[in-house]
């Protein structure tokens, strides 16, 4: 009789402390097993539309591999990825695919509206800063290209602000050059100059920054 009561002092602490806290620990427990259930379903789901993604992701590789390509098709392929599924890869790398071969037709207004679609659906902090970074310098040499030079700018400032690689920086020289700023300029150029390492990026630099006249 004295071990069983023993047993239940024993017991007493835990109980009250049950006892004092339980909605606390009903709140916990409801928390614990609802975040549980939403992390389940989420996976299930983001598992479901890369599923769903990478179906349509299929038809637009087929699409793209042909010769005679229905560019119409393709856009609307393109479409249905980023209304449905914008932050899956397949999303993302359709529209660098699609931009690609716009560049190389020369259908320059076309690839910009891809670069910049690709630049949102990558933004964030979670978002894809390679897709994001090339999208942004492949936007800027198009801006350049159009004379757009504040536009440019704005696409690549984020990267030449700070040290980053030998193109960008040899690319925001060369907008600014347009822009009639040559001290920025030779700031950009000299950081280019710096990095690259083959002989004839570096000669090209030095020709540039000769033409400065500074």
């Amino acid at each position: 009789m004295n071990d069983i009561y023993d047993n239940n002092m024993r017991f007493l602490p835990l109980l009250k402390f049950l006892d004092k806290n339980k909605k606390i620990i009903i709140s916990l427990l409801f928390i614990s097993i609802t975040a549980s259930v939403y992390f389940v379903i989420t996976n299930q789901i983001s598992k479901q539309n890369n599923n769903n993604a990478a179906k349509i992701y299929k038809d637009f590789l087929i699409e793209m591999e042909l010769e005679n390509k229905d560019i119409q098709k393709i856009d609307d392929l393109i479409k249905k990825l980023l209304k449905s599924y914008p932050k899956t890869g397949y999303s993302q790398v359709a529209l660098l695919k699609k931009a690609s071969m716009d560049a190389n037709n020369k259908d320059f207004e076309s690839a910009l509206e891809n670069y910049l679609e690709l630049i949102l659906v990558t933004n964030g902090f979670n978002g894809n800063k390679t897709f994001n970074k090339l999208a942004r310098v492949n936007s800027a040499r198009i801006y350049l290209a159009n004379e757009e030079y504040e536009s440019a700018l704005k696409m690549i400032e984020k990267y030449s602000s700070s040290s980053t690689n030998a193109f960008i920086h040899e690319l925001t020289g060369d907008i600014l050059v347009e822009k009639n700023k040559t001290e920025l300029a030779l700031a950009q150029y000299e950081k280019a100059s710096e990095k690259y390492t083959d002989d004839t990026s570096k000669l090209i630099i030095s020709m540039k920054i000769a033409n400065l006249g500074i």
